[in-house]
């Protein structure tokens, strides 16, 4: 459980610290090839394809496909105070923060009659996956459905498995979440073909196709959603999960092991890794893991997740190489307990933890920020889910006739450079007398 990766001693490149870093390569390869299919399979065969895929891998059958809206006023209704409670708390949190995320329209004078307007354009339709496999994630409804809102969508369809336990119904809590924040179109469809009905859209539901798909799940929904780029918008890959410990030798080993075995229990392709320069504090690390982990309620799949390729101790030599390897390994969740963390070094990780009472816990709950995050290394050029990703900028460009006429010299010169003189006469013919 959780082999250990010794670079001490060695001057990488970065080339060389991309090649080192762990990842389940394998697991996702063979990801990508099965979601394409399944993808095909329901733009071709639509809610056929979703039944087929529903009994294969839900173990499910005739069950409502299209969610009934009696279904999520019962949810509501049911749903546990306590929780209720919590999601209220979590929504206006994610709300607060994700209100931070929209800019501003500004407008730019370029001179007298001449002006470029800067505004923001939510997208009209989005699709929001929340998983619902191996654990349930009502707080995945929030973190999807709040900064869409914020964004100012007008059309928000929600797609989630159906539950065995429920008669093939999506389960209760994450219907009674979706009903809580106003979500009435919800599909019980799950996995990779969910991802192609929203992308594609299936007539016999009266699901429209989406302009954006987003949200987390296990590495086919990532793939499937790289399956369908191109065709709609999505956010990045946020794929099994991840978490990157930097640490040193003040660093609590209980707070480090509890915070890797919380992220193996998400599935057994889950990523934990620690990076320290201390080897008797990773030994003491292990030693925590080892115990916690055989306690815990999901020992096995947490086992296997840190058994796994993509987990692992990395010893470094100082401070900086430990740096390096975590922008080089671009995590999903970073955690930095450090007596000098520097945060503004770890420029690639998809959210940063600073300190013994950041836990990714928090995060994932009610830090206010949000825990769709892009895996798979994805971080070094990739943000995490944010009201952004419902919005394009879009530019407004108002000349009057005198405001053309002093750039009217400029602009023909340019065409004529191009061999486009075209160009030059749209311009030249506004300003004839």
């Amino acid at each position: 459980m959780l082999r250990t990766i010794d670079l001490r001693g060695r001057t990488l490149s970065r080339a060389e610290l991309l090649a080192t870093v762990p990842r389940a390569t394998t697991a996702r390869e063979e990801a990508l090839t099965t979601a394409a299919h399944i993808v095909d399979d329901v733009a071709a065969r639509g809610a056929t394809a979703l039944r087929e895929q529903a009994e294969r891998f839900d173990g499910v059958s005739g069950h409502d496909l299209r969610v009934p809206a009696e279904h999520l006023d019962e949810a509501l209704e049911e749903l546990d105070p306590a929780v209720r409670d919590a999601l209220e708390q979590a929504i206006g949190r994610v709300r607060e923060a994700s209100a931070a995320q929209v800019p501003a329209a500004a407008v730019t004078e370029l001179g007298p009659g001449a002006r470029v307007v800067q505004r923001w354009q939510p997208v009209r339709r989005v699709g929001l996956y929340v998983p619902g496999g191996k654990a349930v994630y009502p707080s995945s409804v929030v973190m999807n459905v709040v900064p869409a809102q914020v964004a100012g969508v007008t059309e928000i369809a929600l797609a989630s498995p159906p539950q065995r336990e429920f008669g093939g119904r999506v389960h209760p809590v994450i219907l009674g979440a979706a009903k809580l924040l106003g979500v009435t179109e919800v599909y019980a469809m799950g996995g990779a073909g969910a991802i192609g009905a929203l992308a594609h859209g299936v007539a016999e539901l009266g699901l429209d196709p989406v302009d954006v798909v987003t949200g987390p799940g296990n590495n086919f929904v990532a793939a499937a959603k790289r399956a369908v780029a191109g065709l709609v918008g999505t956010d990045a890959e946020a794929g099994a999960t991840e978490i990157l410990v930097v640490a040193d030798d003040t660093a609590d080993p209980r707070l480090v092991a509890v915070d890797l075995i919380s992220q193996a229990e998400h599935d057994e392709q889950a990523s934990a890794v620690l990076v320290t320069t201390s080897e008797p504090f990773a030994a003491r690390v292990r030693d925590e893991v080892v115990a916690r982990a055989a306690a815990t309620r999901h020992a096995e799949r947490v086992a296997a997740a840190l058994s796994g390729p993509q987990s692992a101790i990395v010893l470094v030599d100082d401070a900086d190489s430990a740096t390096a390897f975590s922008n080089a390994y671009a995590p999903e969740h970073l955690e930095l307990h450090l007596a000098d963390p520097r945060p503004e070094e770890f420029v690639h990780a998809g959210a940063v933890f600073v300190g013994p009472h950041s836990p990714v816990s928090l995060g994932d709950y009610l830090a206010g920020s949000n825990h769709v995050l892009p895996t798979g290394g994805q971080a070094r050029y990739a943000a995490g889910l944010s009201a952004a990703t419902f919005l394009r900028p879009q530019q407004v460009i108002e000349y009057d006739r005198d405001a053309l006429a002093a750039v009217r010299d400029a602009i023909v010169t340019l065409a004529e450079a191009e061999a486009l003189p075209a160009h030059g006469e749209a311009i030249t013919v506004r300003l004839q007398d």
